[in-house]
């Protein structure tokens, strides 16, 4: 439960201490005195929007602290797996808010995300306030609440992971399917290129290969003279050779008287051997030149024939290996898409048939809930002063939706002979109070959040339908804790604990103040609200019998049970 609310400069909340029991608590106060400024506060510490505008004129930030006890197994767990630590199963939560506009958040004085603040508060306190009545007001919000009082969500979760699931598949489905188009204008492109490069059949640096062969065979005539007038001038009469062997013979003659040439004549033979088969080979190679003119206009055609190949798909010849590579594993993976297509389309049928079917049983389980939640909310709704209420849950049946196949609006007649039409066409302001307070009444039954915030939902209720919501208040707060913002001394004086929030003015400046109200206090509060300032001593009477008359309603009760 919330044991402790600090409050420093909070807009005209200077410094404000509250303490909680787990019971039924009421906040009331003229008009502008700051009791919207406490929820605000308690908003804070939630995790939930801050304005700047909050902060107290003059000061650099406004603070918010709430400490939290005896919590909740789920709290507990939720906070360890945040990798934090709540020992003797209690946590504050704390929301600075700077006059620049920024805000920060800690968790047992640690600094946390504003996220992990509202994460851990929704499992901590619902708020109700008066914009809540527009949930009535809005047929959308009706299958959430039908939803909320069902309290088994397994139907739903059950139903939205395949629902998930199902449109994932037709997201997928649906772009290969708008893709086919272009696939099918990309397919003929690729078997063109498959087509016209692979009858070409190009082979590796075969362009390189087939301009050296032209070359040469384009100059082979050059080629052929300079091969033989080399080879002639190593080995004809008087070439190189011969002059090489007369060499070797001027160093004979003169081998008996000078010795010493022995190694240079060994040299001179094998210069000699080698020119002779160099020779040889030059002549060999302009023998082998073959000056075939079929063979060369063969090696004509071809190298055209790839050189326009790359003009037409405007690349080089490596790039034109490459695309014929390329394409033919493109294609393939088309045929790829192709399959997943069909592959999709089965997944798609299937998850469907059992989306349909999970919808209907989500359907037929509101249907249940339904029944149920018109008997108890029509129990709340005549205790508190509508005895002639007839409520029924108009549920139709149409497309698929992440929340179902189903609409729901709440049809509701007030009075006896009237046939229930939608909420938002026929009930008044209190009766929109009080039909909340049924919903929020036997939802909370179904639900684990500990503290409950009433933030005036008394508009345009009174008299006894005011004293049945103090009551009803009351009855909630006995398993949970219960803390109430009201105009009406009915629910005034229902509560077990009783705070007036006081405007005043203290050195030119609003200051409010919040006050624990003892017995006597009480009586002036509840008189004050019954009658306006200067309360009478009949009234002061009043308010001080109909405080006695609940603490003894509360005895008896006890003593009952």
């Amino acid at each position: 439960m919330l044991e402790e609310l600090y409050i420093e400069n909070l807009a005209v909340i200077e410094k404000a201490c509250i303490s909680f029991r787990n019971a039924f608590h009421v906040f009331t106060g003229e008009t502008g005195a700051g009791k919207s400024i406490l929820i605000h506060g308690i908003q804070a510490v939630l995790g939930q929007r801050v304005s700047k505008d909050w902060v107290r004129t003059g000061c650099q930030r406004a603070t918010v602290t709430a400490l939290f006890t005896n919590l909740q197994e789920d709290v507990i767990k939720l906070i360890e797996n945040m990798g934090l630590s709540c020992e003797e199963r209690q946590i504050t939560l704390t929301r600075e808010i700077r006059a620049d506009g920024g805000s920060i958040g800690r968790i047992n004085g640690k600094t946390a995300s504003v996220s992990a603040l509202r994460e851990i508060g929704t499992l901590l306190i619902s708020i109700h306030g008066q914009h809540d009545n527009q949930i009535l007001l809005n047929p959308e919000h009706h299958l959430q609440v039908l939803d909320e009082f069902g309290g088994d969500a397994s139907f739903l979760q059950a139903y939205q992971d395949s629902f998930r699931e199902l449109q994932s598949v037709a997201r997928e489905l649906g772009k290969l399917k708008r893709e086919e188009q272009n696939r099918k204008q990309r397919t003929a492109i690729l078997q063109k290129q498959i087509s016209e490069i692979g009858a070409l059949n190009p082979k590796p640096n075969e362009e390189e290969d087939l301009e050296n062969a032209l070359m040469q065979a384009e100059n082979s005539e050059q080629i052929i003279s300079g091969l033989s007038n080399a080879s002639g001038f190593l080995s004809a009469d008087e070439g190189v050779a011969d002059l090489v062997e007369n060499a070797m013979q001027q160093l004979r003659d003169i081998e008996d008287v000078y010795p010493h040439t022995s190694e240079l004549m060994e040299r001179l033979n094998a210069v000699l051997i080698e020119v002779k088969d160099i020779a040889d080979e030059l002549s060999g190679m302009a023998d082998s030149i073959n000056l075939d003119e079929e063979k060369l206009q063969n090696m004509r055609n071809r190298y055209h024939a790839i050189r326009v190949a790359e003009k037409q798909f405007f690349c080089d010849f490596e790039q034109l290996l490459s695309m014929y590579e390329n394409a033919q594993t493109e294609l393939d993976s088309m045929h790829s898409d192709s399959e997943r297509i069909q592959t999709l389309q089965a997944q798609k049928e299937h998850l469907l048939n059992d989306v349909t079917e999970k919808a209907h049983e989500l359907s037929n389980y509101r249907e249940q809930t339904a029944q149920k939640f018109v008997e108890r909310v029509t129990e709340e709704l005549r205790f508190l002063d509508m005895p002639n209420v007839v409520l029924s849950v108009a549920q139709e049946k149409g497309k698929l939706t992440i929340q179902g196949m189903d609409s729901v609006t709440f049809l509701i007649s007030a009075n006896k002979g009237e046939t229930p039409k939608p909420i938002s066409k026929i009930a008044s302001g209190g009766e929109l109070s009080r039909i909340m307070l049924a919903l929020k009444s036997v939802i909370a039954d179904r639900d684990s959040i500990p503290t409950l915030i009433f933030d005036e939902i008394d508009t345009g209720v009174s008299g006894k339908a005011a004293q049945k919501i103090g009551i009803k208040l009351r009855e909630i707060s006995r398993s949970r804790q219960v803390l109430c913002v009201t105009h009406l001394s009915q629910i005034a004086v229902m509560a077990d604990t009783h705070y007036m929030i006081e405007k005043h003015d203290e050195n030119n400046r609003t200051v409010t103040n919040v006050h624990l109200l003892d017995f006597d206090g009480r009586v002036q509060e509840i008189a004050r609200i019954m009658g306006g300032e200067n309360p009478s001593d009949l009234m002061l009477e009043n308010a001080r019998m109909e405080l006695k008359k609940v603490a003894e309603s509360e005895v008896n009760t006890n003593g009952i049970s």
